[in-house]
């Protein structure tokens, strides 16, 4: 989904941000904290765009892209009619769906449907692991344990008995 209009929107807005950075233009903090917010609620969006809620995100992202992108147009205006078009142009591409710039996104590593109260911790091990043996792990200590692959796996549960469980596969990371 690297070709979703308002994700190439936000890269060139990104793009354009740092791009007037380097030309040692001043950049509110608030501006930065908006294209955070942009991208999250884009990710957010982004993992099931079917649901109705959030789908209510999309005019959201909207307003945030289009505050985003007056603001930064404002700023750009300063460096030149061609500095601008050059930027109205990528703009133009991106909302109509081209990519500009490559996506290199990784899969979201937002879990879904996680326990309500329940912390979650996700940790990596250097070699698949047996799950026989986490899972004994788990039990002792009450806690939930998916495993997303071989080596990757998710632990749910009261944050203290998560603790003790990582207490007890410390051994299992150097191996």
């Amino acid at each position: 989904m690297s070709n979703l209009p308002a994700e190439q929107t936000w890269m060139v807005l990104v793009e354009l941000l740092t791009d007037l950075r380097k030309k040692n233009v001043e950049i509110s903090p608030a501006i930065t904290e908006d294209i955070r917010m942009a991208k999250t609620t884009i990710n957010f969006y982004k993992v099931n765009p079917t649901d109705p809620e959030r789908i209510k995100e999309v005019g959201r992202i909207n307003n945030f892209l289009t505050s985003l992108q007056e603001t930064l147009m404002g700023l750009a205006e300063a460096q030149g009619k061609d500095y601008v078009d050059q930027w109205v142009e990528k703009l133009k591409r991106a909302s109509r769906g081209e990519t500009v710039y490559e996506s290199h996104d990784k899969p979201s590593k937002f879990v879904v449907g996680a326990p309500s109260g329940f912390s979650m911790v996700r940790i990596t091990f250097k070699k698949p692991q047996s799950e026989d043996r986490v899972q004994e792990i788990a039990e002792y200590h009450k806690v939930i344990i998916e495993f997303e692959t071989d080596e990757i796996v998710v632990i749910y549960g009261d944050k203290e008995n998560i603790q003790h469980s990582l207490k007890e596969m410390a051994p299992l990371f150097s191996e």
